[in-house]
């Protein structure tokens, strides 16, 4: 019985079963047959897991991006990344890039990402040339940095289950998402160059220009600083930020950009409530799936093994991510960091690696599982909204795989790329 569950939880899906549904029917049947655990505790900690201070950072920052869309942010980020990637080779492609990182400070969900950019700039890509296999592949892996650069939802969720500070792994994902646009970057310039995709622009737009598009973001990027100087200077906590970027995003919307309107809110709301509610409902169900693994001891369990195993923290870590890039291809990757980031934080502790270090290892991997077959959610998303096959959106997805795997490789064995800057900034 102790390992029957987890068994469950993988029928379900390859079955196709909703993510929530699944970890939570695999968690019941253990309520269900285990001795001396009342099923009530099911119901109880389904619900009590939302009874989280930490956690209502979740719909304020997914309820200031939506208000974002609707106030003309993302078309002033995307003529700045214009401005300044447009006369590369390739160059839809690489302003692609740019702006997912530009969104990365403001969206916080890759998903959303990924589907604004391939209705946006994935079908305008198609129509200049690229070959629409490309064009989905470059959008989703660029939608992999965004819940990187903060505030990443991901980030939010693996400080509270991890007990570290939000704070840290936020300024601690901004050299790794820059890492990701640089290494994405090249290997759109590398493929570009092979089949002839051309810049938008035989040359960068003069400095003039480029402060025109700056000045016109600037409401935009401001809101990113906000946020870390905030943070950093102790004027709100990661969760009060939420509500802070809220109320500044609204501002800016209706006041700098003028484009927000009260009629845009009933829209709002109902599109924060939806995605907020598919967040919260796998958190709710993976806290039932938590209670199981501690009650039988799992987390320790393959604490002891990995530890066992090797008691070297590189060869650990080579081994971890080796597991979680299994792992980020089976299970949606807000579930994966749910359920095994309290497996493997004990681990990693104990020989002396930073909890805030392997935090963005963790994301990171978990993300790129995203655009990675057979579930990878990122990919379904620009494939659906591009119409490619998925075989055709993984032969073009694999030099964009490498390079990020490469800067997966650099964040692991060389933790001061995540940890300088919190280092500074936190102190």
């Amino acid at each position: 019985m102790e390992f029957v569950p987890i068994l469950l939880m993988f029928v379900f899906f390859a079955m196709g079963v909703p993510v929530a549904i699944a970890i939570a029917a695999a968690a019941l049947t253990f309520f269900l047959f285990a001795e001396g655990v009342p099923i009530q505790i099911f119901a109880q900690k389904l619900v009590s897991s939302t009874d989280s201070f930490p956690l209502l950072a979740v719909p304020f920052f997914i309820f200031a991006g939506t208000i974002m869309n609707y106030a003309g942010i993302t078309r002033r980020l995307l003529n700045f990344a214009d401005g300044m990637a447009g006369h590369l080779v390739g160059g839809l492609a690489q302003v692609n890039v740019i702006l997912a990182t530009l969104m990365g400070g403001l969206s916080a969900s890759a998903n959303a990402d990924a589907a604004m950019q391939a209705k946006m700039l994935g079908t305008e890509m198609v129509k200049r040339g690229f070959a629409p296999g490309f064009a989905a592949a470059v959008t989703a892996c660029a939608a992999v940095i965004t819940p990187i650069i903060p505030p990443g939802i991901g980030l939010i969720i693996y400080g509270f289950l991890a007990d570290v500070s939000v704070g840290k792994l936020f300024i601690g994902g901004i050299v790794p998402g820059l890492l990701l646009c640089g290494g994405l970057m090249i290997a759109i310039h590398v493929v570009s160059r092979k089949r002839g995709y051309k810049p938008m622009r035989e040359r960068m737009v003069g400095p003039g220009e480029l402060g025109k598009r700056f000045v016109a973001a600037l409401g935009a990027l401001s809101i990113a600083a906000f946020i870390l100087v905030g943070i950093r200077y102790g004027i709100f906590t990661p969760t009060e930020a939420g509500a802070m970027t809220v109320v500044y995003a609204s501002l800016v919307g209706f006041f700098v950009h003028r484009e927000l309107k009260l009629s845009d809110f009933p829209a709002i709301i109902t599109e924060t409530v939806v995605a907020t509610s598919a967040v919260m409902l796998i958190i709710c169900a993976a806290s039932t799936f938590g209670f199981y693994m501690t009650w039988e001891r799992i987390p320790a369990q393959a604490a002891q093994f990995l530890i066992k195993v090797t008691s070297d923290p590189n060869v650990l870590l080579l081994l971890i991510n080796l597991l979680l890039i299994v792992a980020g291809m089976l299970i949606e990757g807000t579930a994966a960091l749910i359920l095994l980031t309290p497996i493997f934080v004990p681990v990693i502790t104990k020989l002396g690696i930073d909890p805030i270090h392997f935090g963005l290892i963790m994301i990171v991997n978990l993300t790129i599982g995203g655009v990675t077959p057979p579930v990878g959610t990122l990919m379904f998303v620009s494939c659906s909204i591009l119409r490619v096959s998925i075989q055709r959106f993984t032969v073009e997805a694999l030099p964009l795989l490498l390079s990020m795997f490469a800067v997966l490789a650099l964040i692991t064995y060389v933790p001061e790329l995540v940890l300088w800057l919190p280092s500074r900034m936190m102190d």
